[in-house]
């Protein structure tokens, strides 16, 4: 189960990076719990809860803040219904022209096919810089 769990997650990624949101979305439970970092930039709807709110509270915030707004995962890793991504994010913010290039983790609980639950870690002061 746990290499089906990573290949979900991996699905997920090159899902993001094609640019196809519904097909991400659609591998979210109903009931998703979706953190964002404290004090990130966009942690302000933490607990984001269902595919609906994480659309609206991060992704649309993302498409429409940033320029060539980018998740590189280097190594996604199994740890049972947890899976662990480690990678980098880079984009530019829009209104400032700043840049970031952010070490990430992402932790994703999978059950039955399904994102349930998401947590990211990241550098929350290079966002906060480039939006300042």
């Amino acid at each position: 189960m746990s290499e089906e769990n990573v290949q979900i997650v991996r699905g997920l990624y090159e899902a993001f990076g094609n640019g196809d949101v519904p097909g991400v979305l659609s591998k979210f439970a109903n009931d998703i719990e979706w953190r964002e970092a404290d004090n990130f930039i966009y942690a302000d709807g933490n607990p984001y809860v269902g595919p609906t709110a994480v659309l609206e509270g991060v992704f649309m915030k993302f498409a429409t803040g940033w320029d060539n707004f980018a998740v590189h995962p280097d190594s996604i890793l199994s740890a049972g219904d947890q899976v662990i991504a480690l990678g980098t994010y880079t984009g530019t913010y829009k209104k400032t022209g700043k840049s970031v290039r952010a070490q990430m983790v992402h932790v994703w609980d999978i059950k039955e096919g399904m994102a349930v639950k998401f947590q990211q870690y990241t550098d929350t002061k290079q966002f906060a810089d480039a939006i300042s």
